[in-house]
């Protein structure tokens, strides 16, 4: 690629307000206006104590990377994770919210309602993983956790996300 090109192609970036994948190139104190224009719209949002937010930004429904970004009252970027790992999904406990779970991990890739009698609402959430599984959270009426399990992705079967 010649160098005109190369200099039309990112200044149409510019112009079209480019999002990336993820957080990387944002450093601590970046504003919410320019970590939006970054990352494109939130996925959720919830309140965080001292009066900062935190902001979901989840990648595809098949995607396997949820990114929370922590911002201070006055809007400035503290911190950023990837949250789909299973250090935070064994932080998830019996008798949590189903409000605290969101926070925690964001959006689920799937949901759906198991059971008979005792109907749970289960989220899924896939992630990367060498197996190709995902992690899932059993909630009840009431919507609190009643229990979580690693189990096979049923998308792996068919080959479907190999590529995501």
């Amino acid at each position: 690629m010649n160098t005109l090109n190369l200099s039309a192609l990112l200044g149409a970036c510019l112009v079209s307000t480019c999002t990336s994948y993820g957080p990387n190139s944002l450093a601590p104190g970046t504003g919410l206006e320019a970590a939006t224009r970054a990352m494109g719209a939130p996925t959720g949002d919830s309140a965080l104590p001292g009066g900062g937010r935190r902001f979901e930004f989840a990648r595809g429904p098949y995607g396997k990377h949820t990114y929370m970004l922590d911002f201070d009252a006055q809007g400035r970027l503290l911190r950023w994770e990837q949250v789909l790992v299973e250090a935070r999904f064994n932080e998830i406990r019996s008798g949590m919210d189903a409000t605290e779970v969101r926070a925690q991990l964001g959006r689920a890739s799937d949901q759906y309602v198991v059971g008979w009698h005792e109907k749970q609402t289960v989220w899924a959430y896939r992630y990367e993983s060498p197996f190709c599984q995902w992690f899932q959270v059993g909630l009840n009426r009431q919507g609190k956790v009643v229990d979580t399990a690693y189990g096979p992705d049923p998308l792996c079967d068919v080959g479907k996300i190999d590529d995501f």
